[in-house]
């Protein structure tokens, strides 16, 4: 896996920002400092007869030509894949080596007839802001992959693709963050720390002290060192919480870290991410899919007309499979994943509906199945990938109403007006979304807002004591109480008093950004990838 940036680039207009910074449209003055590279290469080109402006730009150093009378430096910012190119003496370059953090100031000049860049800079005066070994500097001028770029991704943020991906998840979130407030939703900070395990997996950090660090407290367990008197844990979803906030605020939302303590080594798995998740007063679950169908939309065709958009189309990325052989490009890639994602009508069936395409399918000669599909098993990753192509034919697909037995305590029953109910086979109105090649990136639910039905779906997964008697039983529900203190008490509490039902979902940010970007290993997206057996820096 390599990132290209083809020389043929530098001369594409396409790639120069559409807007100036607003102190900079109808500049008068022949000075110009406090831009950045992407800021000056847009500048309107000068006329034959005006005098050259003075620039002043800081960036790293990317390349340098040494000549016999010049030497060509390429000054890069993280503002855009395109570098400035500055003529220097020779004798001004000599201290100078690819990473070296710089200051130039300079005349910008049209550049002779035939030059991929319109003007350069002419430098006048060159400072060292920060020194660097040339030598040992891990990043050359030459391709770097991806696996290697992992090892030090404190300086992988310097190279242009990386900076071009931290620009897109900075605008992604601006993106979100206009049209939640536009629909009137309220942004909220919930807690990293929490004392309970959202999903029910047990897949979670627990939270301690550094070792030699005693916090007795009175009331903890005897012969333990609890800071918070039990143990509590780094948060897997933000969503109960949330659910606090939407029995006053309606509709609110949030994007901060989660964490899994999963062991998986796979493109699509971090131990740490970022979730975007929403709750919103509802009854209904097509209401839920609808915010998440218009949510995602919007930020596709925003990047898509956006410079970071263009961008990410002009740097060639080419999938190579093993055996070296090319598959198909990136920017083909997005642009099919864009116009999907463009598609005015999403697909919805039911996770029953998918198990009989399934099913279907596993009897064709053609179609070979690792997993054979079963009602009471879930979709694996090949049956996602299946029903994503076969349904979506390019645009995402949403599966609803998912067996009881696969997925959290507090997802209401399907609706039995919309969805046939069995017994044996009880389902809870749900959803994930596919999206083509990149499959499951949101999961979302009508929540469970009653409050005996919540106690026995709780009993049922052992999150609570199973009443010893059928009696215990029947006084459980008829006194709405919890038999012993919990750690989700608070979250019965949020039933026991003025409860309104509400329903919504979390989007895994990291894979959204990763499937606009063309990119599909997530721990290329992430800036500080943390993954099992890896957390360098």
């Amino acid at each position: 896996m390599i990132w290209r940036i083809p020389r043929q680039s530098y001369r594409r207009p396409a790639l120069l920002p559409t807007r100036l910074p607003s102190f900079v449209r109808g500049l008068s003055s022949s000075l110009i400092s406090n831009l950045n590279v992407a800021s000056i290469l847009a500048l309107p080109p000068l006329s034959d007869d005006q005098t050259p402006r003075t620039i002043v730009v800081t960036g790293h150093v990317r390349t340098i030509r040494n000549q016999k009378r010049h030497s060509f430096v390429e000054i890069g910012d993280g503002s855009t894949i395109l570098s400035l190119q500055a003529l220097l003496d020779p004798a001004q370059a000599v201290s100078l080596g690819t990473g070296t953090a710089v200051t130039i100031s300079g005349s910008w000049r049209r550049s002779p007839p035939g030059k991929e860049q319109s003007h350069e800079l002419h430098a006048e005066d060159v400072t060292i802001v920060g020194a660097t070994d040339p030598e040992s500097y891990p990043i050359q001028k030459k391709y770097h992959s991806a696996e290697y770029l992992r090892t030090i991704p404190h300086l992988r943020l310097r190279t242009p693709f990386h900076a071009l991906l931290a620009r897109l998840r900075s605008d992604c979130e601006f993106y979100a963050s206009a049209f939640f407030r536009a629909n009137q939703y309220i942004r909220l900070q919930p807690p990293v720390i929490t004392s309970s395990d959202c999903e029910g997996a047990g897949e979670v950090f627990t939270l301690r002290p550094k070792e030699g660090t005693r916090a007795v407290l009175s009331g903890s367990s005897a012969g333990t060192d609890e800071f918070f008197r039990d143990p509590k844990y780094l948060t897997v979803s933000s969503q109960l919480h949330l659910e606090a906030f939407v029995h006053e605020h309606q509709k609110v939302w949030a994007l901060s870290p989660t964490f899994r303590a999963e062991r998986s080594d796979t493109p699509r798995h971090l131990s740490e991410f970022y979730m975007l998740e929403a709750e919103l007063r509802t009854r209904s679950i097509d209401s839920v899919m609808d915010l998440v169908e218009d949510l995602i939309r919007d930020v596709a065709v925003k990047v898509q007309s956006s410079d970071v958009g263009k961008e990410l189309l002009a740097v060639k990325h080419t999938l190579e499979a093993d055996s070296g052989t090319k598959m198909s490009s990136r920017t083909e890639v997005m642009i099919r994943r864009w116009s999907g994602l463009k598609r005015k009508i999403w697909p919805r069936i039911t996770y029953t509906e998918a198990i009989k395409l399934l099913e279907a399918a596993a009897n064709d000669p053609q179609t070979v199945f690792h997993y054979m599909p079963n009602w009471q098993s879930g979709l694996q990753l090949e049956h996602e990938k299946f029903i994503a192509a076969e349904v979506g034919q390019g645009s995402p697909v949403f599966v609803t109403d998912y067996p009881k037995s696969v997925k959290p305590f507090y997802m209401l029953p399907s609706d039995v007006k919309t969805v046939p109910m069995d017994d044996d086979r009880p389902t809870v109105a749900c959803f994930d979304l596919l999206l083509p090649e990149a499959c499951e990136v949101v999961g979302g639910s009508l929540r469970e807002h009653r409050l005996k039905p919540l106690l026995r779906a709780m009993q049922e997964q052992r999150l609570l004591p199973m009443a010893g008697t059928e009696d215990q039983a029947s006084g459980l529900e008829s006194s709405g109480q919890s038999p012993k203190p919990s750690d989700l008490d608070w979250y019965v509490d949020l039933r026991r008093y003025g409860s309104v039902p509400h329903g919504g979902f979390g989007l895994g940010f990291d894979r959204l950004l990763g499937y606009l970007a063309g990119v599909d290993n997530v721990r290329d997206v992430a800036p500080w990838p943390r993954y099992y057996g890896k957390c360098d820096c």
